[in-house]
């Protein structure tokens, strides 16, 4: 479910990293795109949460090791202050546990340090999308928890079509995706999803993915 924006409308970014070269790296690549604006680099998790209501970022680049303040404690001062800040945790940390929490905690994506930067910035548009991103090894980890539960034991009060709706949006599938992965038409999908969400009692598909790592820890 993307919400496009404006072509001249840049993606607002902050960095947030406690190591500076790690900073000026990921600044000038992402300063490179045309279509984003890094406003502040920062390596204190604690003067960044000070200053992101005066940033107005539509992405924060977070890392999970910072002084002060780590990277989790910032998640959670996120959503207890309600900001409208999509949050994409750039990590060296390649435990799914931490994964996991760091996506309970409402982050909209995981990206690795050692990923291509290409990959990176590429990620950064899809969370400013209001996309899901997450690596190759927490989507195995879904695809395999999904298959030691099988398909006859669907979550209760979902159907078992809705059921394989969600963990595939929980594999960071689009519409047209999942569609062709069950064989249905895109407006079936969509039709499941807007019931999914309305049992799930939420309304994307980050909140989705949040919900489904919760029901289905390892």
């Amino acid at each position: 479910m993307c919400e496009c924006r404006p072509m001249n409308d840049k993606i607002r970014i902050v960095l947030a990293d406690d190591h500076e070269l790690v900073l000026e790296g990921l600044r000038a690549r992402l300063s490179r795109a045309a279509d984003m604006l890094v406003v502040a680099a920062i390596t204190d998790g604690k003067i960044l949460v000070e200053r992101l209501s005066a940033w107005r970022p539509d992405v924060l680049v977070l890392d999970l090791h910072m002084g002060q303040m780590d990277g989790f404690r910032v998640l959670e001062v996120i959503r207890e202050r309600s900001l409208d800040i999509r949050v994409l945790i750039l990590t060296a940390m390649t435990d799914v546990e931490s994964w996991q929490r760091a996506l309970e905690l409402g982050a909209n994506g995981i990206a690795l340090k050692t990923d291509p930067p290409r990959q990176v910035v590429e990620a950064v548009r899809q969370v400013a999308a209001g996309n899901m991103v997450f690596p190759q090894a927490l989507q195995a980890w879904l695809l395999r928890g999904e298959s030691r539960r099988g398909k006859d034991k669907p979550q209760q009060g979902l159907t078992a079509r809705e059921q394989d709706v969600w963990a595939l949006i929980a594999e960071g599938l689009t519409t047209q995706e999942i569609a062709r992965r069950l064989h249905l038409s895109e407006n079936t999908v969509k039709f499941h999803t807007k019931n999914l969400y309305g049992k799930l009692g939420v309304s994307n598909r980050a909140e989705a993915t949040r919900a489904y790592l919760r029901a289905h820890p390892e």
